[in-house]
């Protein structure tokens, strides 16, 4: 009778364990998923301000200042976004 009882005990500590893992990764790909949907947000917001500001836009030194602008800061967002997700997808391989 003590190993029936010891074996069930274990197989619900093991359950238990699943359980709180299975919980845990979900939350980080939660946050994952949320981290790249703000940021998807935003670029779009970056997108759309730049296009009006081409529109308003009156000489070809305006346009490329604009131009140049815009790539600069998205490239630096984007560097900025991949290491943010790449941490969270560190901290959830923890």
């Amino acid at each position: 009778m003590i190993n029936i009882e010891e074996a069930n005990k274990k197989s619900k500590e093991v359950v238990d364990a699943a359980v709180k893992n299975y919980a845990e990764v979900t939350k980080g790909f939660q946050s994952i998923a949320a981290e790249a949907t703000e940021y998807s947000k935003k670029s779009v917001q970056d997108l759309t301000s730049f296009v009006e500001q081409l529109t308003a836009a009156r000489s070809i030194e305006a346009l490329i200042e604009l131009q140049t602008t815009y790539a600069k800061n998205s490239y630096e967002s984007f560097v900025a976004e991949a290491t943010k997700i790449g941490e969270l997808y560190i901290d959830l391989a923890k």
